[in-house]
C-alpha cells in the first residue's frame, strides 16, 4: 500500500466516502487505510472504516477500527455505539455492555445508543431493563426495528399480549419487514395460534438475501397421488426430528415421500414408514416432481394447537440395535436415566450460540441428581465435558455413530432427562418418557404456562422461573425422580415418567 502525502488525506476520506455510499464497501475501506496512513490521528476515518468492515462482515477488523476511533476521540459517542453493537454480534457481552453505556452517556438522547444498550442487555437475560430502554428509544423514534425488538424482548419475558401489540406496531410501520413479520410469527406459535403463526413463519425466506433454495415447483398442498415429494430439512437437528412426523401424512395422501436430511438422521428417518428414500445433505438429489421444506408442513396441513399430529412412536429404533443395547444396560431393577446437558455450541453463529448457553446447563449443573438411591444415570451427551463425573455413571456416547445408534440406546431406557436439543426431540419421538428443561425464554415449540406439550405426549417440561436459574429447576427434577425411583416396579416407573 503506497504512502499517501498528508494533504491526500481529506481527498481520501471523501473518496471512501463516495465509495461506501455507491455500495464499493472493499474499495472504500482501501480509501479509508490510504487516508490514516497521511493523517493517522483522523477518527472519521477510523470510524468510517469500521462501518465498511462491518459492512462486509470482517468483525474483528471492525473492532480494531473503532477502537481506534474512540482511542483518538474519547468523546465520539456513536463510534462507542458501533464498537458495542459489533461486540455483541461476536458475542463479547461484557464488552460489549461497557462499550453501549459509554455511548449512552455521551449520546442521552440518541435512540440508537438506547437500542444499542438494550440489545446487548436482552442478549445477557436482561429483559426487564431492555424494555425500558427500548421503550425510551421508541418515544424518540418509532421504527419498526425497535418495535420489534422489544415485541422479541417481551416475548422472552413471557408477557405475550404486550410482545403482539409491539409487533402490529412493527408491521403497521413497515408493512414488508419480513424480520417483523418472522418475529411476530414467534410470538404467535409461542402463543398457542398456529394458524397465524404459520402463515407468518414463511417470512423466514425473505429475512436473507439467500432465501428458498431453487428446487423447482413447491408443494401448497394440491393432490400429490402419483407424484414424488421431496421434503427436505432446512433448521438444526431437533426441528427435523420434530418435523419428520409430517412424512407418513404427505405419504398417506398418495404421493412418494423422499426426505433430505443430516447425514446423521438418514438411517433413522430412512426407517419411517411412508419414507421411500432418505438421502444425505449435499448428495445428489433424485429425480422428484415437487418440493417442500418440513417446517412448512404445518401450514400445508393446516395444523392447529389441537390437531397436532401427536401419535408416537413414529421414529423406531431398530430391533437388533436395541437388543444389544439391551445386553449391556443393568437388569437389576435399577432406573435407567438418559441425561444431556448441553446443545451445539454453534461456533459459526453467535445468535445461536448465545441461546444455547441459555439452554445449556452443564454436566456441573445436575450434580444434585446425584445419589438418589435407585437410580442409574447414562449419559447422552456427544463431545461430552471430558472425565466422568457425577451424577453420570455410564458413557458409550463415543461408540454411537448417529441418530440410529442413539435411538437404540434411549429405547431402553426408563426416562431422558434433557435441555432444549435434539435428544429431546428424539425421545419424545420415540414415545419414551423426557423430561425438558426449558430456559426461561424457551422456544416457541413449548408454548406458555404448560408443564406438558401438544407435540410429545410424554413429555414433562421444567421451566426456569428466572433467567438463567437453574438451581431450581433442578431441584423440582430431583424430588420428582426420587418420588418416581420410589415406584414399585421399572413397568410402574415408566408410567409416572409418561404422566
Amino acid at each position: 500500500m503506497e504512502t499517501a502525502a498528508p494533504a491526500d488525506a481529506a481527498a481520501l476520506f471523501d473518496l471512501g466516502n463516495s465509495l461506501l455510499e455507491r455500495g464499493r464497501a472493499e474499495a472504500a475501506i482501501e480509501a479509508f487505510r490510504r487516508c490514516l496512513l497521511a493523517a493517522p490521528d483522523h477518527p472519521g476515518a477510523n470510524y468510517n472504516l469500521g462501518n465498511c468492515l462491518l459492512r462486509v462482515g470482517r468483525l474483528v477488523e471492525a473492532i480494531e477500527a473503532y477502537l481506534g476511533c474512540v482511542r483518538k476521540a474519547p468523546e465520539f459517542g456513536a463510534g462507542y455505539v458501533n464498537l458495542a453493537d459489533t461486540l455483541r454480534r461476536l458475542g463479547l457481552l461484557d464488552q460489549a455492555r461497557w462499550a453501549a453505556e459509554h455511548g449512552l452517556t455521551l449520546l442521552p438522547e440518541m435512540a440508537e445508543a438506547e437500542t444499542c444498550l438494550a440489545s446487548v442487555l436482552h442478549d445477557s437475560a436482561q429483559y426487564e431493563r431492555a424494555a425500558e430502554l427500548y421503550q425510551r428509544a421508541l418515544e424518540r423514534a418509532p421504527t419498526a426495528g425497535t418495535f420489534t425488538s422489544l415485541g422479541n424482548t417481551l416475548r422472552a419475558m413471557g408477557r405475550v399480549d404486550q410482545a403482539l401489540e409491539a409487533h402490529e406496531s412493527a408491521i403497521a410501520t413497515a408493512p414488508g419487514d419480513a424480520e417483523a413479520r418472522f418475529s411476530r410469527a414467534l410470538t404467535l406459535l409461542s402463543a398457542g395460534d398456529y394458524g397465524r403463526g404459520f402463515a407468518d413463519y414463511e417470512w423466514r425466506w425473505l429475512r436473507s438475501e439467500g432465501g428458498a433454495r431453487a428446487l423447482g415447483r413447491w408443494w401448497k398442498g394440491e393432490a400429490p397421488a402419483g407424484r414424488t415429494i421431496l421434503l427436505h430439512a432446512e433448521q438444526g437437528l431437533g426441528d427435523t426430528l420434530q418435523f419428520i412426523r409430517y412424512a407418513p401424512l404427505v405419504a398417506g395422501l398418495g404421493a412418494r415421500v423422499v426426505v433430505e436430511v443430516q447425514p446423521e438422521l438418514v438411517r433413522l428417518v430412512g426407517a419411517i414408514p411412508g419414507v421411500a428414500e432418505a438421502v444425505p445433505h449435499g448428495q445428489t438429489l433424485p429425480p422428484f416432481d415437487l418440493h417442500c421444506p418440513l417446517m412448512s408442513l404445518p401450514r400445508v396441513f393446516g395444523t392447529q394447537l389441537g390437531t397436532v399430529p401427536d401419535r408416537v412412536p413414529y421414529l423406531v429404533a431398530d430391533p437388533e440395535m436395541m437388543a444389544a443395547w439391551r445386553a449391556r444396560l443393568s437388569q437389576d431393577g435399577t432406573m435407567r436415566v438418559g441425561l444431556c446437558w448441553a446443545g451445539a455450541a454453534h461456533a459459526d453463529d453467535v445468535g445461536a450460540r448465545l441461546i444455547d448457553q441459555r439452554r445449556s446447563i452443564g454436566l456441573a449443573g445436575l450434580r444434585e441428581l446425584s445419589g438418589i438411591e435407585g437410580v442409574r444415570f447414562i449419559s447422552l451427551q456427544k463431545a461430552s465435558e471430558g472425565e466422568l463425573s457425577s451424577p453420570v455413571t455410564a458413557d458409550w456416547m463415543e461408540e454411537v455413530g448417529d441418530f440410529a445408534d442413539t435411538a437404540a440406546l434411549v429405547a431402553n431406557l426408563d426416562l431422558v432427562i434433557s435441555v432444549d436439543t435434539a435428544v429431546a426431540h428424539l425421545a419424545g419421538a420415540l414415545g419414551r418418557p423426557v423430561w425438558l428443561l426449558s430456559r426461561y425464554d424457551g422456544c416457541w415449540r413449548w408454548l406458555y404456562g404448560r408443564d406438558d406439550s401438544p407435540w410429545y405426549p410424554s413429555m414433562r417440561i421444567y421451566r426456569q422461573e428466572q433467567p438463567l436459574d437453574w438451581n431450581p429447576v433442578v431441584g423440582r427434577i430431583r424430588r420428582d425422580l426420587m418420588v418416581l425411583a420410589g415406584s414399585a416396579a421399572p413397568a410402574d416407573r415408566l408410567r409416572g415418567a409418561a404422566a
